[in-house]
């Protein structure tokens, strides 16, 4: 059982050891050493690693409880550890069908994106403890019409549901900056709506969300481009932190809200710091993608990794790996792809990059590998290596400890 609560008390003051991902040269040699046994594709989960970066999140997040976003875990065991941990509180869904699911056993549940799965509503509308656990997202009244026409108000348990507003930036020079979710943005647009809730028959209005994916989600420490998105993220901060207050404001006569979300991985501080909010929704820091490598105010310990097996050498620089194609979401750019971390070096080739069935790899340790060697790789986000594996192998220290199946080695695959 994976346990992320033991030795929180405060340890004995003693000199300060680096922690051991910090030398590539000890790390990956380690999790070779405990997965030799194993055949590739192999996927670990570090504990020592995976305690770091939660108790980490919860530091930056500043006392903020954090909502698990399970689309960028998709492993039941670690959702059960993490949410095990004071601090953090409820679950971040990403489908009805998932939320179902999770609801066996757990009791709050919130699904980030809206849904017009009726097949998953209408077993929804069949339990009422389904409909005490789960919040619905919605942003438009095409989706309130959608849920009464799979049942009326008089027909079904009354459904909770959360306001997702805008959270991007609108800027005269470079237009919209931020992810495309909804369309509700000001204060007046997100009372209005707030207000249809409030008198259709059959409906709670509970909570808020407002991502922002252009703090969370973009790497300021360098690059080119480093200058202008520190700009643009101070801009927006300042804006958001404005607007969310007036909206929150505007909430306030129209229904009692029991959560108030924002977040992400990338920006806890600013969410923490943010007086309008209750809580904040995190999940890739757990594992700890290298997309957050770009960042200069944190950096999680590489608690998730892939190997995979060298089967052939096309020519004396190139070693080729057999799979290695799991991609995030998002542009198809270098942040998005899997990266090859060890042996340290080696790059994909331009033209072929990470792909599916076949990963050529070059750089200065590509000529001394050999077929059957080893070749780590880590993720770019989160939840891509869990559509690919039946289970992660947990390591602690030099052993495997235990084996934790993901969704789909659950036999379930939600999007």
């Amino acid at each position: 059982m994976l346990d992320l609560t033991a030795d929180l008390s405060p340890a004995p003051e003693q000199s300060p050891v680096a922690p051991e991902w910090h030398d590539p040269g000890r790390y990956w040699p380690r999790l070779s050493a405990a997965t030799g046994h194993l055949p590739a594709p192999v996927a670990v989960i570090d504990r020592e690693a995976l305690r770091h970066n939660a108790l980490d999140m919860l530091v930056r997040a500043g006392g903020l409880p954090i909502r698990v976003a399970s689309k960028s875990v998709r492993v039941r065991a670690v959702l059960d550890a993490v949410l095990q941990l004071p601090g953090y509180r409820g679950i971040l869904a990403f489908t009805l069908p998932e939320a179902l699911w999770l609801a066996e056993t757990h009791d709050d549940i919130v699904i980030g994106y809206p849904t017009v799965d009726r097949a998953a509503l209408a077993e929804l509308f069949a339990s009422e403890q389904a409909a005490r656990r789960i919040t619905l997202m919605v942003d438009d009244p095409a989706q309130l019409d959608l849920i009464d026409s799979v049942a009326s108000s008089e027909r079904r348990p009354e459904i909770r549901v959360a306001i997702d507003a805008d959270a991007s930036l609108r800027s005269a020079a470079l237009g919209h900056i931020g992810v495309r979710r909804s369309a509700l943005f000001s204060a007046d647009e997100v009372a209005a709506f707030a207000r249809t809730i409030v008198r259709r028959p059959g409906f709670r209005l509970v909570g808020l969300q407002m991502y922002e994916a252009q703090i969370a989600g973009q790497g300021d420490a360098a690059g080119p481009d480093a200058p202008v998105i520190r700009l643009m993220q101070a801009r927006s901060r300042a804006e958001l932190r404005d607007r969310r207050a007036e909206i929150v404001g505007a909430l306030a006569g129209i229904a009692h809200l029991e959560f108030l979300n924002g977040g992400g991985t990338g920006s806890l501080e600013f969410t923490g710091s943010d007086e309008s909010l209750t809580e904040a929704s995190a999940g890739s820091g757990l594992l700890g993608g290298h997309l957050f490598d770009g960042y200069r105010s944190f950096q999680p310990a590489p608690a998730a990794a892939f190997a995979f097996d060298v089967v052939r050498r096309p020519t004396a620089d190139i070693a080729t790996v057999l799979g290695g194609g799991w991609i995030a979401s998002g542009p198809a750019v270098a942040s998005r792809q899997p990266k090859p971390v060890w042996p340290a070096g080696l790059r994909t080739l331009p033209r072929e990059a990470a792909g599916e069935v076949q990963t050529p790899l070059q750089g200065p340790k590509a000529a001394t590998l050999g077929v059957g060697d080893r070749v780590w790789f880590r993720h770019a986000k989160s939840g891509e290596p869990a559509e690919r594996i039946d289970s992660y192998h947990l390591v602690s220290g030099d052993e495997v400890v235990d084996e934790l199946p993901t969704y789909r080695g659950e036999g379930k695959a939600f999007l």
